[in-house]
């Protein structure tokens, strides 16, 4: 992402603001709302509550953008054990979007209490209070996931949260995806607002269960996904148009075999895979289940 951008605050449906990223073409949040989909989308699937009554929790937050994933988890865990001992790693290709969301003091709207461990987050990549500690790895997500992996991180709660697969598809490769799932603890829970066909097979790619998560402010789900299906919940399994979602051309996944390919390449490598497919149309399975606007 280029330094170079500018960030303007943009209020969203629920009261709280996002970004736009010129460079993809793409706003951070839904126009739904940008705090309630960091709860909704990954606190709450995640079952960070839940989690909370450990003595110790460890987060990674893949593309920390603005820090709402980390501050809704943050105010998850400790309005239900204040005495948890938090360790977070975030991937981050741009310091200056975490900085700019502090900068405009937009979790002001919020009604925040721990800013001071977002604002030191963001302006100085580390952290080390009482009951935290963190660290905010800069540059391509590909380059530290697997630094993160060589230190042995494991994950109870995992946020995916890049830009759209088809604006960022370097992130939602099978081999991505694969480094993610070594950081997954055996008992965690990944959680990503996607509910793409490309990037569910992905996960199960790399050895995941997956489920759905509730709509956000809008009409597609998100996914959940563990290493064991008893670490999820009845409630996450997939509809029977979901499932039919992975046997179409549309579940193709992305693929970067070295993890340092251009988005074109990743893009037309999947193109060109989904060209000479014997899977059944998309449209086909949109028109069947009605679903025009699905991913």
């Amino acid at each position: 992402m280029s330094k170079s951008e500018t960030f303007v605050p943009q209020a969203t449906a629920d009261g709280s603001f996002t970004f736009f990223s010129e460079e993809f073409n793409e706003a951070f949040h839904s126009h739904f709302g940008a705090k309630q989909e960091s709860f909704f989308k990954f606190a709450s699937p995640t079952q960070l509550a839940v989690a909370a009554k450990k003595p110790v929790l460890h987060l990674l937050d893949i593309c920390y953008g603005l820090g709402y994933n980390t501050a809704a988890a943050l105010e998850t865990i400790w309005g239900v054990n204040p005495n948890c001992f938090v360790k977070l790693i975030g991937l981050e290709l741009n310091p200056s979007v975490p900085q700019a969301a502090i900068t405009h003091q937009l979790f002001n709207n919020w009604n925040y209490e721990y800013t001071s461990i977002l604002t030191q987050l963001a302006f100085e990549q580390q952290v080390q209070t009482d009951y935290f500690q963190g660290e905010l790895l800069i540059g391509d997500a590909r380059k530290s996931i697997r630094k993160l992996n060589q230190s042995g991180f494991q994950a109870d709660a995992i946020f995916l949260d890049p830009f759209s697969p088809p604006q960022c598809p370097q992130l939602w490769t099978v081999e991505f995806i694969r480094e993610v799932a070594v950081c997954l603890h055996e008992d965690g829970l990944l959680a990503t607002y996607s509910c793409a066909a490309s990037v569910r097979t992905a996960l199960i790619t790399a050895g995941l269960q997956i489920g759905s998560t509730p709509p956000v402010g809008r009409r597609s789900p998100g996914t959940v996904a563990a290493h064991s299906t008893n670490s999820t919940s009845a409630l996450f399994v997939l509809s029977p148009a979901e499932q039919e979602h992975l046997l179409t051309r549309a579940a193709i996944p992305y693929r970067d075999p070295q993890l340092n390919d251009c988005t074109d390449v990743i893009v037309q490598r999947r193109q060109q895979e989904q060209q000479v497919s014997l899977l059944e149309p998309t449209s086909r399975w949109r028109k069947r289940w009605l679903l025009s606007n699905y991913p």
